[in-house]
This record gives structure tokens, C-alpha cells and sequence, in this order.
């Protein structure tokens, strides 16, 4: 449900920018946190290297209200504002593509924050989108677990509130010698079959109460509407928007988030 504010924004504003292996979605938030204009989304560029994809966010911008400052939720590993891995956007024609070793090069260690920065005039920060919405969502109570089911699985890891280094769970093995990714992204669902798909999200979520012994486990993504199964009572559904919504809280002094600029 979108949370779309008619009143005027309050200052500082936030522009928002959620990039996935499918779309680009954008928003901008006042200065509690409140969307001001109905999100815009875009489908992602193929090929998209960092030029293209900086491109589209300028093309987005414009039909939005002013901003004093922008949060970019990334699909990959990002550190103070550099990216380490993108894995849907090093692939040459869409998430189901090859990946294109040129990309790998142009993506390992872009500094999207600082290019970003450059681009909009504007103080910037970055972080990965699972982190991204788990800002939005956690309830600061114990050990919460967000994972997302899109394009890939993304996952974050919260402890009290506070978030932990980022892990990239989406290329662990999961099963059948498979990483979660693999076997739980889009190209898998659609393959697989609703049915199946939805039996291995039930075990993935087992595997992940094992491993981290979760207090609650929160579920985001484009794919939740996919979701038939009964899910235990430590595991929610989250807004389809958390990783617009969390670009407001990654604006607060919060300790160990290290992604950002």
C-alpha cells in the first residue's frame, strides 16, 4: 500500500530510488518519511552498465517533486558507497542472460555514491536493497531477518535494531548443490511452477531459522504476491515499498551501517 502524503513536504526531503533486477522505482519522501508523489517505475535497462543506469535515475528525477538529499537501495554489495557485486546488472540482456565480464569490470568498485552525488548536486548515500528495506520494517526487538524474493533473493540481518554487516546469503548454497538464489529467484519460479516454488520458500525459511535462530523473519519483494503457503507466526509479509520507504532511515545516525557515504 502506498503511503502517499497530500499534505506539503516537510523539509528535508528525500529522493528515493529503489534499483532492481527488473525495475527502477522512485519516490520522493518528506521529512517524516511520507512518500509525496505516487512511485514512478521504469523496467530496468539491459545492458546496463554504470552510465546507462545513472541515465535512467536522471530521466526518473524529473517528473518529481524537488529534494535536499538522495538514498539509492542497490542490488548488490555496496561499501561506503562503492559497489562490490551487482549480479543482475553484469548480465547482458536480463537476469536470465549471460553475464558480460565487461560489466563485471565497469561494476566492481564504481563508486556509485560519489557518482550519484555528482550527477543530482546533492549529498547521497547507498546501501543494498534488502538492507534498504529492512530499515523501514524492523521493529528494534532482538535478532528480525529480512529477506527479499524479486528478482533474486536478497537478504539483512538486524540485531536490536541495529544493522549487521551484509551478508550475501543469495550465493550459499541452499539445496540440490544450488544457492538460494538459484533456486528461488524469477527464473526459477517461473520454471518451477508456483507449487514447488512456494515449497522451497517454506524450507528456505527452516534453513534460515537454523542458522540464525531468527525472533522474526520479515518477507519483501515483487514475488511475495506469489506466496500461498501458511507462514509460521515469526514471519510477515512487508510492504511492497519498504525499499523506497527505508531511503528516510538511512538519513538517521545509526551505528555499524557502513554502506552509505
Amino acid at each position: 500500500m502506498l503511503r502517499v502524503t497530500t499534505r506539503p513536504p516537510l523539509s528535508p526531503t528525500t529522493l528515493a530510488f529503489d534499483i532492481g533486477g527488473t525495475g527502477l522505482k522512485a519516490s520522493v519522501l518528506d521529512g517524516k518519511g511520507r512518500m509525496v508523489h505516487d512511485r514512478v517505475r521504469v523496467p530496468t535497462p539491459y545492458p546496463c552498465p554504470p552510465k546507462v543506469l545513472l541515465a535512467n535515475l536522471r530521466t526518473m528525477a524529473k517528473g518529481l517533486p524537488e529534494f535536499d538529499r538522495v538514498s539509492v537501495a542497490f542490488p548488490g554489495v555496496v561499501r561506503h558507497g562503492k559497489v562490490l557485486s551487482a549480479p543482475n546488472l553484469v548480465r547482458a540482456a536480463g537476469p536470465d542472460s549471460d553475464i558480460d565480464p565487461a560489466l563485471v569490470a565497469l561494476w566492481h568498485g564504481f563508486d556509485l555514491g560519489r557518482a550519484v552525488e555528482r550527477s543530482f548536486r546533492t549529498p547521497t548515500r547507498v546501501l543494498n536493497d534488502a538492507d534498504m528495506q529492512g530499515l523501514d520494517t524492523v521493529k528494534g526487538k532482538g535478532l528480525e531477518v529480512v529477506i527479499t524474493l524479486g528478482t533474486g533473493f536478497g537478504s539483512s540481518v538486524f540485531e536490536d535494531g541495529v544493522l549487521g554487516p551484509h551478508l550475501e546469503l543469495s550465493h550459499h548454497p541452499f539445496r540440490k548443490g544450488e544457492t538460494y538464489d538459484e533456486q528461488l529467484g524469477d527464473v526459477a519460479r517461473k520454471r518451477i511452477g508456483r507449487k514447488k516454488w512456494n515449497k522451497r520458500v517454506a524450507d528456505a525459511i527452516e534453513a534460515l531459522d537454523a542458522l540464525l535462530l531468527f525472533d522474526h523473519l520479515y518477507i519483501g519483494g515483487g514475488n511475495t504476491k506469489h506466496l500461498t503457503i501458511d507462514l509460521p507466526a515469526r514471519v510477515t509479509v512487508i510492504d511492497p515499498n519498504a525499499g523506497l520507504l527505508g531511503a528516510f532511515e538511512l538519513w538517521k545516525e545509526r551505528p555499524r551501517i557502513s554502506s552509505g557515504r
